[in-house]
């Protein structure tokens, strides 16, 4: 990995994986999205996201469960492909 600037988040450092709460920008870095990207979502309820005052913040293992829902779905839909083939 690249140095990273001053002020980033490594999202493999220990203190960043026992966070109950991220903020939208380190969401977005977990989902490989844009920040941008990931406040239009975190506003339209895609993304689940609690409010203190005007800060938004993301349960982590609401992105932790989205992930996992994410990756069974293309699974299921990776063996019924295999399936029709055969």
């Amino acid at each position: 990995m690249g140095k990273m600037s001053r002020g980033e988040t490594n999202i493999l450092d220990n203190k960043f994986q026992k966070k109950l709460t991220i903020t939208v920008p380190e969401a977005a870095k977990m989902l490989g999205i844009s920040r941008g990207l990931a406040y239009e979502m975190a506003r339209e309820g895609a993304i689940p996201t609690l409010r203190f005052g005007r800060r938004m913040v993301v349960p982590r293992a609401a992105i932790e469960r989205l992930l996992e829902e994410t990756n069974a779905t293309a699974l299921h839909h990776s063996v019924e492909e295999v399936g029709r083939r055969n």
